[in-house]
């Protein structure tokens, strides 16, 4: 193999609990990789899909989007799936915890302009799940977004262009439509030197396969 990185494409959403455990299973999948196979890097770019859209910007109370979309606001049953996924990969989770389903077009803004620095959008993408997931946090609030991104080492300046440029929103709004007219439906969705795809949080090794079989190819 020469030393031409592999790019692995990840489209997800933060407030999707199995985009948090594929990210998770991409951590080990990198980690392997790294021990593996020295000579082939690897860069991640994340990027933008909105599993609620049309939600208003301040959100909703989270038992009326549960109720409304699952039809139930009991959270043992609707994610009793995803805690054992959560599980399997040491990832506690507090969903019971939330409050508030949040529009995250802001929080997608924000992972937009951290791309900018390298090494800091996977740090905000991770601060934004912890926030949500772990630690319940409101991120329809524009104080808390702030500080989620300040925490992760984003500029002043960066957060608030991020958080106030329309066009940095509607940016975000189109990235979501180019991903849906390529075919993505649910995330997360990793998508390895633009051709080959794990779609759902299907596990370390489906990421490593997918990898290999585009490190042969290139």
């Amino acid at each position: 193999m020469d030393a031409n990185p592999l790019r692995i494409d990840v489209v997800s959403d933060v407030v999707c609990p199995w985009c948090f455990v594929g990210k998770r299973q991409l951590e080990q999948a990198l980690a392997r990789w790294r021990r593996d196979h020295p000579d082939r890097p690897v860069e991640v770019h994340w990027h933008p899909f909105q599993l609620n859209p049309d939600l208003p910007a301040d959100g909703m109370a989270r038992t009326d989007y549960l109720a409304g979309k699952f039809g139930s606001a009991d959270t043992s049953r609707i994610y009793a799936n995803v805690n054992r996924a959560a599980s399997a990969v040491d990832l506690p989770l507090a969903i019971e915890s939330i409050a508030r389903q949040p529009n995250t077009l802001r929080a997608h803004a924000l992972i937009d302009a951290a791309a900018k620095q390298e090494g800091l959008q996977d740090a905000l993408v991770e601060a934004l799940f912890v926030a949500y997931f772990q630690q319940a946090r409101d991120l329809t609030d524009v104080s808390e977004l702030r500080r989620i991104a300040h925490e992760a080492g984003l500029s002043e300046s960066a957060v608030d262009q991020a958080l106030g440029d329309a066009q940095a929103h509607l940016a975000i709004a189109e990235a979501d439509q180019r991903a849906r007219r390529a075919g993505i439906r649910g995330v997360p969705c990793f998508i390895v030197n633009g051709r080959s795809a794990v779609s759902g949080a299907q596990g370390a090794d489906a990421i490593i396969d997918t990898m290999l079989l585009e490190a042969e190819a290139s």
